[in-house]
């Protein structure tokens, strides 16, 4: 009998979720594992660095899109309010398109708050309401900054013969960067509503 409760120990042992695991980083970040990629790591490393940038300054970009989606007030609400949360939507998906890309190259995606937060080319945010106006002069300067690394590290990625990030930077990430630019700061032009001069 006693060695039949034992049996059946070591079998539920097999079953039980290993939930008290340790922290061991299976790749640190920071670091590139080469993959076959026709790539030398020199630019893997290099455009996963760049990459990761972009990435925490993406999703920044995300963010403050979701928090005046949340936060907008007065006449236009409306329309802002579906327009931010177009863009927060488009925004996720660049998030995700850089994440993976870095990922081909070997990398590590920068993904926690935190780390995000420390690592952030744009200025923080008010945590109160802002006007629409302000909302939207803050996001122009986000995506201006995203727009000028974009162009950068798009040239730099094609210097070190990286075609699959410059045309990710290129094709994906600033067309998508412009075009916001342009549906949002169109709102800040001073026209009259109901009559002209």
């Amino acid at each position: 009998m006693k060695s039949h409760t034992v049996k059946n120990s070591n079998v539920l042992d097999r079953v039980r979720p290993l939930t008290e695991q340790h922290e061991n980083e299976i790749q640190p970040y920071g670091t590139i594992v080469k993959l076959p990629i026709g790539l030398d790591e020199r630019a893997c490393k290099a455009s996963a660095e760049n990459l990761n940038q972009l990435l925490a300054d993406t999703i920044t970009l995300r963010d403050m899109y979701k928090k005046h989606h949340w936060q907008v007030a007065g006449p236009i609400f409306y329309q802002l309010h579906l327009l931010y949360d177009k863009h927060y939507k488009e925004q996720s998906e660049l998030v995700d398109l850089l994440a993976e890309r870095i990922q081909t190259l070997g990398g590590v995606t920068i993904a926690m708050a935190p780390d995000v937060a420390e690592s952030t080319n744009l200025p923080r945010l008010p945590r109160g309401r802002q006007d629409p106006s302000m909302q939207i002069a803050r996001l122009v300067h986000a995506h201006e900054v995203i727009l000028y690394e974009a162009r950068t590290m798009a040239r730099q990625a094609a210097e070190a013969g990286d075609d699959g990030t410059n045309d990710l930077l290129i094709s994906d990430v600033i067309r998508a960067n412009e075009l916001q630019v342009w549906f949002i700061s169109e709102h800040l032009v001073d026209v009259p509503l109901v009559r002209g001069d």
